[in-house]
């Protein structure tokens, strides 16, 4: 076992348990946000796996869903506006908390990989998961101002 397998575990373990149990649990508002760390969450996990297992696939694997997770969680917010806007969800750290570990991931996988072609193609996948999180996340509790739902 290496450190990038112990580490791609404990952010899939920790974060991931945390994750599904606010899935399958608990109201509206804590299962739409705990979606999207899910997506956020498992991103990183999968590139630390890449790294881990030395498989670029999976980094194309982490990059679809990069683009697909929160294109989901904005489907959500579409549909369960209604039921959203009387208890809107408010997980602002927790969303800066999930980009922090994702831009973290990124960024030492970059130096671990060094100027290549797998490097722009981690930071494409790192600014696709930060900004579609925090955009998504931003959706989901209220929208952005001067926008009606």
């Amino acid at each position: 076992m290496n450190g990038w397998l112990l580490t791609a575990g404990v952010v899939l373990a920790a974060g991931g348990a945390a994750a599904l149990l606010g899935v399958a649990t608990g109201p509206l508002r804590r299962r739409v946000v705990a979606q999207n760390l899910l997506t956020a969450l498992a991103c990183p996990g999968l590139l630390l796996l890449a790294q881990a297992y030395d498989r670029p696939s999976y980094v194309d694997v982490a990059l679809v869903l990069a683009l697909l997770g929160p294109v989901g969680t904005l489907v959500f917010a579409r549909l369960l506006a209604d039921e959203l806007a009387a208890d809107p969800p408010r997980a602002r750290t927790l969303t800066w908390a999930a980009a922090g570990l994702g831009a973290a991931v990124v960024v030492v996988l970059c130096a671990a990989v060094g100027p290549s072609r797998a490097m722009v193609k981690l930071l494409v996948t790192g600014a696709l998961l930060i900004v579609g999180n925090v955009i998504a996340s931003h959706a989901l509790s209220g929208g952005f101002p001067g926008e009606s739902r």
